[in-house]
């Protein structure tokens, strides 16, 4: 009793300043959720949201030192009912084996995958000998081979043959979960084909968001061509389908990609363009000036430019969490509040999190708050302080100086924790392409939105694309710089919430103890610089298997095939090589059987029909990973398709008692996207 009226006491002294924790302790709730290896029934679920409510709502009967606990308590609670009730709402079939065959749908999405192949993603769903109830309500095919026969558009009923597969788990134990991110977008199959893909019924009339978003998307690719209109469109109306692999790399590698997503940047420009052109036009006007209010009018008019981008981009969540936040800043312009604030960004974060609490998962998610709370913080530190002593012309590049550096700093542990990677000159980067992004791009794009319907966009699109010409400049110079790349591993998975929490509790605590923000922090560091890297791991196809090396270097069995998951390693190990260099380290094996001692245990990769089936003995004490399924009685401890499709994939550390295994079901779990009996049927 006496910690907790200490508790109540530190909360009291941090009257005034609470409100921006309200999103934190949601989000421990839904972390709560995710973490938790076995599914929540619906009674806990229920219970968890009816002592939210009875929390929030009976909060005022307690006594006033307890209140800010109970609340934090509450909200957490409300996480956790959130998150359970979101994951049963989007709950739909999941194909639970291999198809080949027809595949009829209707395309709701067009994309590219990460091999730069054409990508459909298909609705109402037909499956030749599959009864309705187990077809999954969506799948995505990535099309391969001659597709010229047809120009796919937004709800084009199609035809095709083609391979799916349920969507694939983590490529190793504690990996990103596929399973999990295809099941919030209900997705229930993933796959390919190599042939035509026929068109079966034209797209209707009617008009449609998406429909509109590509119809946008082609007209400014044929005002301006090739991988210029392709950025164009991408930051216009979101639809990257155009934009070549080599164009992303480079803005990866200059870490200019988030120019590319449609976010608080653009969203930023956007509304701070049209408020101020607005604003300062009837200014201009006497009896407007003098009559009317016009910073509550520009605010408005703003706020409906913001709704229409939103609409326009497609809704991600960082045009979501861009949209909340410009939003809440313009409504309060209109109540004349401060209009940038933490708690501006808190009612985002909340808003975001109650309608998609599975992207804070993501790192568009993480990445994107930590920026603007961040930068939120610091320049309220500033503008504490009071007027810059710089002279006037200079303050605009101080801003952006000040912004891409605090921006750069926020996001780049995040940033490498999900990529693997660190842009050792996006601060250059990012001071060059800003500005031009800023005072060229998002208002010529303005520009050709308003003279479109007289046919005079070209007025804005000519300096937009000569804007984004010189920011591709910007982002090839820099990534051919030598060094520009580095590469880091994967860290262990309490990292990012330890750097999150200790970020948070610098920022939002009042008083000396934000620096105990630090400790974790720094606790997350060690974490890091100690990262345990798998000595093994086994693929979940049984297609592919990477050992360590003494040198520190993965070796992988096979120089092709299994891409993604080569990829994924190789990245989650701080490599920069690719697949086939990798492949040469492994010295032993011959042909398609390749075979590796490791601390007493001989592991061998056998790939390959005939191989498989010509396998008829191996050693007691070996671990055997075959590519295909075997009916043979070995005496070796066999890992096949079957048994890994239960499993997940599979590491192995080395132990001072010998070599421990880990499956990504042992981390993950029985939750309802990667267990059968969980799942509707």
């Amino acid at each position: 009793m006496q910690l907790l009226a200490r508790i109540g006491a530190a909360l009291q002294g941090q009257r005034g300043y609470l409100f921006p924790w309200a999103p934190v302790c949601l989000a421990l709730g839904i972390g709560a959720f995710f973490l938790s290896r076995e599914e929540p029934s619906v009674l806990f679920l229920g219970v968890c949201g009816a002592m939210a409510f009875a929390g929030l709502g009976g909060v005022w009967a307690l006594p006033e030192a307890a209140r800010p606990l109970a609340l934090g308590v509450a909200f957490c609670l409300l996480g956790v009912a959130i998150a359970g009730v979101r994951a049963h709402r989007v709950a739909a079939p999941v194909l639970d084996w291999r198809y080949y065959g027809p595949v009829e749908g209707r395309i709701v999405g067009i994309d590219r995958s990460a091999s730069d192949a054409l990508r459909l993603t298909l609705d109402r769903v037909v499956l030749a000998r599959v009864v309705s109830e187990k077809v999954p309500k969506r799948v995505r095919v990535a099309l391969h081979g001659d597709q010229r026969f047809i120009d796919p558009k937004p709800h084009m009923t199609v035809i095709l043959t083609g391979h799916l597969a349920p969507p694939s788990g983590p490529v190793e134990p504690g990996g990103f979960d596929f399973k999990r991110h295809a099941w919030f977008q209900g997705i229930g199959a993933i796959g390919y084909t190599r042939v035509p893909v026929l068109a079966l019924a034209p797209a209707p009339d009617r008009q449609s968001l998406l429909r509109l978003r590509l119809r946008l998307s082609d007209a400014i690719r044929n005002r301006l061509s090739g991988e210029t209109g392709a950025l164009a469109a991408a930051v216009t109306t979101g639809d990257r389908s155009g934009v070549p692999q080599s164009t992303l790399e480079a803005l990866r590698a200059s870490n200019l990609a988030h120019l590319l997503a449609i976010s608080g940047l653009h969203m930023g420009l956007l509304v701070g363009f049209v408020f101020a052109s607005l604003r300062y036009g009837m200014a201009l006007h006497e009896w407007s000036a003098l009559y009317l209010p016009t910073k509550k009018i520009a605010a408005m008019v703003a706020l409906g430019a913001a709704t229409g981008y939103l609409l326009l981009s497609g809704g991600n969540v960082a045009t979501e969490r861009a949209y909340a936040m410009a939003a809440v800043a313009l409504l309060a312009v209109m109540v004349d509040r401060r209009a940038i604030s933490l708690r501006a960004v808190a009612v985002a974060a909340m808003v975001v999190l109650m309608l998609r609490p599975e992207a804070m998962l993501g790192p568009g998610f993480q990445m994107s708050f930590a920026a603007t709370t961040a930068l939120v913080a610091v320049f309220e530190i500033l503008r504490k302080r009071g007027p810059l002593r710089i002279p006037r012309f200079l303050r605009p590049v101080f801003a952006v100086a000040v912004s891409s550096l605090v921006a750069g700093l926020a996001t780049a542990p995040f940033g490498a924790a999900h990529f693997n990677t660190v842009s050792h000159y996006g601060l250059v980067a990012n001071l060059l392409a800003v500005p031009i992004m800023g005072t060229v791009v998002v208002p010529s794009a303005v520009v050709a939105a308003c003279l479109a319907p007289i046919g005079l966009e070209a007025v804005g699109l000519v300096p937009m694309g000569l804007g984004l010409d010189a920011i591709l400049w910007v982002a090839r110079w820099v990534a051919g710089l030598e060094g520009a790349v580095g590469h880091v591993p994967r860290p262990p998975a309490a990292v990012l919430p330890l750097l999150a929490l200790g970020m948070l509790w610098a920022i939002l605590w009042q008083g000396r103890a934000r620096c105990l923000g630090a400790v974790p922090v720094l606790v997350a560091g060690v974490l890091w610089i100690g990262t345990e890297r798998p000595l093994a791991l086994i693929a979940d196809t049984g297609g592919l298997v990477g050992v360590m090396q003494e040198t520190g270097a993965r070796a992988l069995s096979k120089p092709r095939g299994a891409g993604f998951v080569a990829r994924n390693w190789l990245e989650n190990d701080g490599d920069g090589a690719d697949q086939a260099d990798a492949a040469a380290r492994w010295g032993a094996g011959e042909g398609r059987v390749r075979k590796v001692e490791l601390g007493g245990l001989a592991l061998w990769h056998v790939f390959g029909k005939r191989e498989v089936a010509a396998l008829a003995d191996c050693p007691e004490t070996a671990l055997v990973v075959l590519s295909h399924d075997t009916d043979t009685d070995l005496p070796c401890d066999v890992w096949t398709p079957a048994r890994l499709r239960k499993s997940g994939a599979v590491a192995l550390y080395a132990r001072k008692d010998g070599l421990q295994m880990k499956t990504a079901r042992d981390i993950s779990g029985r939750r309802m996207w990667n267990t059968r009996a969980l799942r509707p049927q």
